[in-house]
């Protein structure tokens, strides 16, 4: 299909892109602020997916069809290894701009959170051997895991001290980093990355399609 190929040709340009187009020369950030072009992607990522779970979690409960437990599942195991990939670009930025990986910031803290509560969500999935009843209530929980997800990650680094740029008084990085020659890469990087994610998805969910035929 038309966005497959458009996401490798979006993700191909985001990575020579990155590489080779010059980026404003800022204070601490220096070269390391090409990683905006992953590291925030990543991120955006991992909520469209999330949010597509819930969707089809809220579908499956509506109409109890195998199909959409299988959507939600997937897309939420794709959510998954994006925000353990956005945490883990996010800490070898920080290592560079803030002096260690890790610093307790509300933003660091909530995104390792709702990470760990989504794995829940798989280990609630394999801990029950009905299938139907695994399911329903894999659903209800991630529900309740995407609603978590906005406080801990949109809600509460802005109301604390944060040194993550967008949380408590540190501008956004539409103000801080990201000027017009940045934007050429960032949103193609943007949609790209969101697309192979879809994508890969996809595929997943044939696979577990194929396995549930008898």
């Amino acid at each position: 299909m038309w966005w497959k190929t458009l996401s490798a040709v979006l993700i191909l340009f985001s990575l020579l892109g990155g590489m080779l187009m010059t980026v404003p020369r800022m204070d601490i950030l220096n070269e390391t602020i090409r990683n905006l072009y992953y590291h925030v992607p990543l991120w955006f990522g991992m909520t469209v997916y999330f949010l597509i779970s819930a969707v089809y979690s809220v579908d499956y409960l509506r109409r109890r069809m195998p199909t959409a437990d299988i959507v939600a599942a997937e897309y939420a195991r794709t959510g998954m290894v994006y925000g353990i990939l956005g945490l883990v670009t996010g800490m070898i930025w920080a290592n560079y701009t803030w002096g260690a990986p890790w610093h307790g910031d509300p933003k660091q803290t909530g995104a390792a959170i709702t990470l760990f509560i989504f794995l829940a969500y798989f280990v609630l999935r394999n801990s029950v051997e009905n299938e139907e009843t695994a399911a329903r209530l894999s659903a209800v929980y991630n529900l309740f895991a995407f609603l978590s997800m906005i406080p801990l990650l949109f809600v509460m680094p802005r109301m604390t001290s944060s040194m993550h740029p967008g949380s408590g008084g540190n501008p956004g990085f539409n103000m801080y980093d990201l000027d017009s020659s940045m934007r050429i890469v960032f949103y193609p990087a943007a949609v790209g990355w969101i697309l192979l994610g879809v994508w890969i998805t996809t595929l997943h969910i044939r696979v577990r399609k194929l396995n549930s035929l008898p």
